[in-house]
């Protein structure tokens, strides 16, 4: 499954492929980065859910359908105290993973 649609990503890079790998390769290390931070359990709720809302955003930029859904969902979780946030947080960081391995491939 790929975790990029490249027609969104062409549409927000105007077709540019130089400028879909440079913004591909700041979303894989800024989501890579803020998935890290989100896994921080000390930090309040609100605040992972702000991180959450984060990648959301950017995953909406580069046409990351998978990730954007699951940080929706880990964003109003977290929002809300869910219980099932954890799970909706571990289920984000696996789709973020995905995009970055699928990213640095290449693909």
């Amino acid at each position: 499954m790929a975790e990029i649609d490249r027609v969104a990503l062409d549409a927000q890079t105007g077709g540019d492929d130089d400028l879909a790998r440079e913004v591909l390769a700041l979303f894989a290390g800024e989501s890579r980065r803020l998935v890290a931070e989100l896994g921080d359990r000390s930090l309040p709720g609100l605040r992972r859910a702000e991180i959450a809302h984060t990648i959301r955003g950017s995953a909406a930029g580069v046409g990351a359908k998978r990730v954007h859904a699951l940080a929706g969902a880990a964003e109003d979780g977290l929002r809300a105290g869910d219980a099932g946030a954890e799970a909706a947080v571990a289920a984000l960081a696996a789709a973020v993973a995905d995009a970055a391995t699928e990213i640095d491939a290449g693909s």
